[in-house]
């Protein structure tokens, strides 16, 4: 750690001191970039050495360098993790975890709100080599219990769940999971690692897209798992085995993104609920689903376990035609249309959970409208807004 006292540190410090060795580095304040694939030498003894502790080297680029050792550290410092292992994006990270704990003949279970590509991965992928996927009610709590069978590996949660941002009961479903033997791996990207910590709460692998808050500026592509120091081996193997890496610049950018996260989401936090509670008032919406507010169904899960809220939440509109629902999009200013989250930048996107659900059926007859709050003026969102809903009206 930067310094002896950062055990016990609170988490601004962590966040400005983790992963950083200035003396190690020429007195340098940034752990630099290091670009390398081939790494050199000086005897055959110290090869033979680092090949016996090949995640505790400077072994080989892909396996990892003082950049990508520096993320690692100062990610599961924060988030109260053994190691972390990197990868090239979310999606790499998801699919990491799910390979490191799965085989021919096993069965996972999957919130049913989990984000999409973790679907097509498990869907696509992981039943071509025989693993049986079963999604299951992101509200079933300890319920899941009846859901486990004898080769049952792996639980796969994410809460809030994604577009429709069901709140999970974590405890309950990891101490349901590891009484019958199986891993439970958490998607927290929503949360980071600032609002919750599912290593504190029975989850074994704690993953991110840190291409979202992490990085922070839409710049960069990357993955981080946060391990138990029970299955940090397991996962990293996994990792170098499918050859998932990620690039030096982006775990860099990672790095500079972590310094100033709380203070970036002090403002995504604020500004959602703002925009959340605005347009809660709006004639044309008929619920805001933000767990952070209380008419949330969830709220009290929320409550009891999160610290805090992102920018991220979803406001349903009442039915209306496509082409108004085109009037109302084409024509925004500040509000991007484009997927991601998680950015300096506000973004707006209709979804359609409907399309992908199996274990929950999504009934609304209306559009689900999901909005990232960035870091403009709130106010001037509003005003973004209120444009968007003259041209809906308009349109009608």
């Amino acid at each position: 750690m930067g310094f002896p006292g950062m055990k016990d540190a609170k988490i601004d410090t962590v966040l400005a001191h983790a992963g950083r060795r200035p003396l190690a580095n020429h007195g340098i304040v940034n752990p630099p970039v290091y670009h390398a694939s081939t790494v050199l030498y000086p005897t055959l003894e110290a090869l033979e050495a680092s090949d016996h502790a090949p995640f505790d080297t400077v072994n080989y680029g892909r396996i990892g360098t003082p950049t990508s050792f520096a993320f690692e550290e100062a990610v599961a410092e924060l988030e109260g993790g053994y190691r972390a292992v990197t990868a090239a994006s979310g999606l790499a990270a998801i699919a990491t975890a799910l390979m490191a704990f799965t085989k021919t003949g096993d069965h996972v279970l999957i919130t049913d709100s989990a984000y999409g590509p973790t679907r097509r991965f498990a869907n696509d992928t992981l039943t071509r080599y025989g693993v049986e996927v079963e999604y299951f009610d992101p509200l079933i709590g300890g319920g899941i219990a009846g859901l486990i069978r004898p080769n049952t590996t792996l639980v796969f949660v994410e809460s809030p769940g994604s577009l429709t941002f069901e709140m999970q009961d974590i405890p309950a479903i990891a101490a349901a999971a590891k009484a019958a033997g199986a891993r439970v791996v958490m998607d927290n990207t929503w949360a980071t690692p600032l609002f919750y910590q599912p290593l504190r709460h029975g989850v074994d692998v704690s993953l991110h897209a840190a291409t979202k808050y992490i990085v922070g500026h839409s710049d960069a592509m990357l993955g981080v798992l946060v391990c138990t120091e029970e299955v940090y081996t397991t996962v990293k193997k996994a990792a170098v085995g499918i050859g998932t890496c990620a690039g030096p610049d982006d775990v860099y950018l990672g790095l500079r993104g972590l310094r100033t996260m709380k203070v970036r989401l002090k403002q995504h936090q604020e500004s959602g609920l703002l925009l959340a509670d605005w347009l809660s008032r709006r004639p044309e919406v008929a619920r805001i689903i933000h767990p952070a507010r209380p008419d949330h169904s969830g709220h009290a899960l929320w409550q009891r376990d999160f610290t805090g809220a992102c920018g991220l939440f979803s406001a349903l509109l009442h039915p209306v035609p496509k082409a108004a629902l085109s009037a109302m999009f084409n024509g925004f200013e500040l509000f991007g249309i484009g997927y991601s989250w998680g950015g300096f930048e506000s973004l707006i996107l209709p979804v359609r959970p409907a399309a992908i659900r199996t274990a929950t059926r999504w009934t609304e007859p209306g559009p689900l409208i999901r909005l990232h709050a960035g870091l403009e003026d709130p106010d001037d969102l509003i005003r973004d807004l209120e444009r968007a809903f003259a041209r809906l009206a308009a349109a009608l």
